[in-house]
């Protein structure tokens, strides 16, 4: 829905996330492309709903890497807490810990950090970028690779809940 301005972030502010609460633009980025559709199918490879796909050049500092057991202990910070059920807590009003987390690492002054995987099948190597700052300009730039200008230039591309019938 939100393809027509994919650097907004405010598909993840409508719906809060894992690493936001809603309200709270955030760019959720895989760096591999079968961690992107594992990410969007969570899990059910049989069942992929529209969407659309870009790739994006990043250079955006700093970013805290929480890959690792000794990454995370570096920064204080416990898988447990990136790996929580915080769709459980969006539901219950409550504040889930890997919110607390990015909370921390904002206050830091990080503008993403490097996060495993958490999707259902996430294995090694499964990674994804999550930013919170970024723009146009260093040292938080992030742009989308769209040479062919094939994205589409506004939200008239995609109808809410208009279902299309075929033969």
């Amino acid at each position: 829905m939100w393809s027509f301005s994919p650097l907004s972030g405010q598909g993840a502010a409508k719906t809060g996330g894992r690493f936001n609460r809603r309200g709270e633009p955030t760019l959720y980025l895989s760096l591999s492309i079968m961690t992107a559709v594992n990410e969007c199918t969570q899990g059910f490879g049989r069942r992929l709903h529209p969407l659309t796909m870009c790739e994006y050049d990043i250079d955006c500092t700093p970013v805290a890497d929480l890959r690792t057991e000794a990454d995370r202990a570096a920064t204080g910070v416990a898988l447990a807490d990136l790996a929580c059920g915080w769709l459980t807590c969006l539901r219950a009003g409550r504040d889930a810990p890997s919110w607390a987390v990015v909370d921390a690492l904002k206050a830091g002054g990080h503008a993403g950090m490097l996060v495993p995987s958490f999707a259902p099948g996430a294995g090694a190597g499964d990674d994804n970028l999550i930013l919170w700052r970024w723009g146009p300009d260093l040292p938080t730039r992030a742009t989308v690779f769209d040479p062919g200008g094939r994205l589409p230039r506004d939200q008239r591309s995609w109808t809410e809940g208009t279902a299309v019938s075929g033969s």
